[in-house]
Order: structure tokens, then sequence, then C-alpha cells
């Protein structure tokens, strides 16, 4: 379906869903200073093709949701001297409201990095709207676990990002190169084309600096994952340079019901190559959630179905060597 647009308490908010109306909810929240395209088309229709409604959405701040306003501090708000323009708990309930204009009771919601925190506040606030959690590649906001494990990425994390196209460009091609996963060569085609489509639906550094400041405010959520009753399946590179393992391992062991899903050698990113791991989980977790329309069949990579002549993309690179875990 094409981008929609909703007043959403108060606010302007960017959608788009994949599937049939009336398969399984799904909602897909995107992380820091990223925009729901960041969410592959093909992943949303992978989801879309077992069964899912898939339903994804620019945060306030980024894409073509609405700007905010008031001037962030991120380094004061961690400090908790500055209080942010706005907090995670505005974000999840920005979210909730999204599936109140979409007419949706509840939904499989599934976040990556601060969409992941994002996430887990909507189970924590809101757990009648949340059929299972899905965090990726994120952390509980417990100070002792989930932090950079490169100078050079804490570093970049500090630097405004140019708006024009030309720096734009090459300061986050710089940036996806540190975060991207070791054991998948980066395909900076794709990169390119991405920040190409990014460029045009608009930027704001300083949105992104409100949101940095929301996830650096955020209180400790482990005791309140101890009581998000629900499926969760917990994500996590070994490799991830920007939120350590230890963010995803420690989730999994705050949420009673949880998976953990180690890919080895997988960064900060979503790499073709990790597809397969990670969309199966998403539909395990479902299923354990009850879902008994959605297809458990495995998904396979582009190339190789186009060698039966089926369709033909990207090449999904390196081996997916998972480790899981179930509470």
């Amino acid at each position: 379906m094409a981008e929609q647009q909703a007043r959403l308490r108060g606010i302007r908010i960017s959608y788009e869903t994949f599937g049939e109306p009336g398969g399984v909810p799904l909602l897909l929240v995107f992380g820091l200073g990223g925009q729901m395209i960041w969410w592959p088309d093909e992943f949303c229709a992978a989801l879309a093709e077992r069964g899912f409604h898939v339903v994804r959405f620019d945060n306030r701040d980024s894409g073509r949701s609405e700007p905010m306003s008031g001037t962030a501090r991120p380094v004061r708000s961690l400090l908790r001297v500055s209080r942010p323009p706005y907090t995670l708990e505005d974000l999840a309930d920005d979210a909730v409201a999204l599936l109140d204009h979409l007419g949706l009771a509840s939904a499989h919601v599934v976040g990556i990095s601060m969409g992941g925190m994002i996430a887990q506040v909507v189970a924590i606030r809101h757990p009648e709207r949340v059929r299972s959690l899905t965090s990726i590649m994120s952390t509980t906001g417990r100070p002792t676990v989930g932090f950079p494990t490169r100078w050079a990425v804490l570093r970049s994390l500090g630097r405004p990002t140019p708006v024009d196209p030309q720096g734009y460009t090459a300061a986050t091609l710089a940036r996806l190169h540190q975060l991207k996963a070791r054991a998948f060569p980066f395909d900076e085609e794709y990169a390119v084309r991405l920040l190409e489509r990014t460029l045009a639906r608009g930027l704001s550094a300083e949105g992104s600096a409100r949101q940095l400041a929301a996830v650096l405010a955020a209180p400790d959520r482990t005791r309140a994952l101890r009581r998000v009753d629900v499926p969760a399946l917990v994500v996590h590179g070994t490799t991830d340079p920007l939120v350590h393992v230890s963010g995803g391992r420690a989730t999994a062991r705050a949420l009673p019901r949880a998976e953990l899903l180690l890919v080895r050698g997988m960064g900060h990113d979503l790499p073709l190559g990790a597809w397969p791991a990670i969309l199966g989980g998403i539909v395990r977790t479902a299923v354990r959630a009850g879902e008994t329309t959605v297809d458990t069949a495995p998904y396979v990579p582009p190339t190789e179905r186009s060698a039966s002549g089926v369709t033909a993309g990207r090449t999904p690179h390196g081996d997916t060597d998972e480790d899981r875990t179930r509470r």
C-alpha cells in the first residue's frame, strides 16, 4: 500500500502497510535516526508472504513524520540534569496510537535498536496491545550492559550528521561500515540507494539528537520487563559494536518467555544473510503466541529462489550461524 499519513496525538505520523488487511497484525519499529524504509521492502514483503499484515512507520522527528521542537542535550539527559524534549514512553505511545488509527486491537511488535527499546516500552505500558515482542540488537537500559565496544563508533555518535546530500552520504556510509557485520560483506550499492531514498524523504539532525536524548534519559527497564508475559524473541549479533551482545543477553534474561537468538558475526545491521534466521524467529514467536494462520516455511533468499526461476534479487553473503536458547 502507498505511504499514508495520520494525525496521532496531535503529531503527523507517516506509515505504510504490506500484506492483506485481514492478516496477522505486525508492527515494525525502527531505531535512532532511521526511517521506516530502513526496514527493507523485501523483508516486509517476506513477512507479508507469511500471512502478516505488516505496518512500518516513521517515528516522530524522522522521515516524513512531523519534526518536533526543543533543544536536545543528550549528555545532560544521560546525567539526569536535563529533561529530553520527549521520552521513549512518548514514542511508544505514538506506536500504540497508530494501532488505534488502524483499528488494530493488538499486534506482534518488532523493534530494532532504539526501536527495540520502544517495543519493550509498548509491552510494559500497554501489555494488552502486544501479542508477542521481538527485540533486535537492543538492550534494557541498564548502564552496565549493551555499551559500545569501539571508540570510533562512540565518537561518531557525538558528531552531527551533515544534511547536505554529499556530506550525509559520505558520513552515513562511513558509519554503516563501522557498524556492519563481520561475517557478511557490506552491500554498498544497496546502501547508497537506501541513502538516496532517505535524503528524498527528509533529514533532521536535530531530530536525531532529540531521539538520542530520549534513549539516554530512559531508566533501566529490567524489573519492568520481568512482568511482560508474552512470547518474546531477542535477536543480537555477536559482534555488534554499538550495542554489546550483553544487552541482548540481559534483555532475554529479563523477559520470562524469551528465546535468545544470537547470530554469529552479525553487527549492528540487518544483513540479508541473517534474514532466514530472523524471519524464522519472528514466525516461530508468533506461533508460540497462538497464531495458526502464518506460514512457517523457511525463508529462501532471493538468489536461491532465482535458481528455480521464481525471482531474482540481491545476493545474501555469508553463512548464518545461530545460537538459540529459550526460557
